[in-house]
């Protein structure tokens, strides 16, 4: 077996990022170095609680948790509590965290571990604003290419928004930060909502995960009955997207999913249209292809994928 993927994950939990929490906890094809928060969802104050509260729930009070960013570069914070609710994991009813906060500003933690990793080790796993990759790219120009890849949720292109027509919530929050991380020449791979509306939380699926009766198990199918009911409505479909689990499973099952390189920019200067993707997908222009930008997913192998690792917590 070759060594585990390292992996640093960088979230605003979120129902759907506590679940892709999970999903790396349970894969020993990853070394999960630490999890840095940042604001987003939620703010900072209860998103680095929440990813203390998972990392307990999955019994890895060995994961350090970092707190980073408590506000975009230069726009003000914008939340989903009518999303995610008040705590921004509401749902099961999870104990306080007892493990510590690290001191450490997340940012100066990247920074410091992607920069002495040899060989450019490290996957970022983003599931939030881009926030704290950003800032620490602009501390340290040199990080960008010292960094082994960074998975992302965020934007869309036939699926253009959700939270604007236009846009996504990750890219939305901090178009500035995004805008720094799609040119930094690090390698992208891009999660947008044309892949993770097609990964349905249906009835079906979720009651397969309750079934297996573990506390880890049971929390994450009261997590997403909670989300789900917003984009059930929302929608009119059996199920939610489940967006950021597809970030993790994409490192362990990269055959899920299709898609091409495409050139990805982002819009920052119109509010109309702030936050979105502007995804070159057929080629159009001469600029350069800067991120492997997902279409497909196989939704069935992702949900037994992540049923199957939910098993092993």
């Amino acid at each position: 077996m070759s060594e585990p993927r390292k992996i640093i994950i960088d979230t605003d939990p979120g129902q759907d990022d506590a679940v892709a929490i999970l999903l790396a906890l349970a894969s020993p094809e990853l070394d999960v170095l630490a999890i840095t928060a940042v604001a987003g969802n939620v703010p900072l104050s209860l998103t680095q609680k929440n990813a203390r509260k998972i990392c307990e729930l999955a019994g890895r009070t060995d994961i350090p948790v970092y707190a980073g960013a408590v506000r975009p570069i230069t726009r003000g914070l914008v939340t989903a509590e009518h999303v995610h609710g008040r705590t921004g994991l509401d749902g099961p009813d999870l104990p306080q965290p007892s493990m510590p906060l690290q001191e450490k500003h997340a940012v100066d933690y990247l920074v410091e571990t992607i920069m002495n990793e040899p060989d450019s080790a490290v996957t970022l796993c983003v599931l939030g604003p881009l926030t704290n990759i950003a800032l620490a790219m602009i501390r340290e120009p040199a990080l960008s290419g010292r960094i082994s890849e960074i998975v992302l949720m965020g934007g869309g292109y036939f699926e253009q928004g959700n939270v604007t027509p236009s846009a996504e919530f990750n890219i939305y929050v901090d178009p500035q930060a995004a805008d720094v991380v799609f040119r930094s020449g690090a390698p992208i791979v891009m999660m947008p909502l044309d892949v993770t509306h097609k990964a349905l939380t249906t009835n079906a699926r979720v009651a397969a995960i309750r079934e297996l009766g573990t506390p880890v198990a049971v929390a994450t199918a009261e997590l997403l009955d909670f989300f789900d009911r917003y984009d059930e409505e929302k929608y009119g479909t059996d199920g939610g997207p489940l967006h950021d689990p597809c970030v993790i499973a994409y490192l362990l099952k990269p055959d899920l999913f299709s898609g091409r390189q495409c050139n990805v920019e982002i819009e920052t200067a119109s509010e109309l249209t702030m936050g979105a993707t502007v995804v070159d997908w057929w080629g159009i222009t001469d600029r350069p292809k800067n991120a492997l930008v997902m279409r497909d997913i196989d939704a069935d192998g992702f949900f037994a994928l992540l049923t199957e690792r939910l098993a092993r917590l």
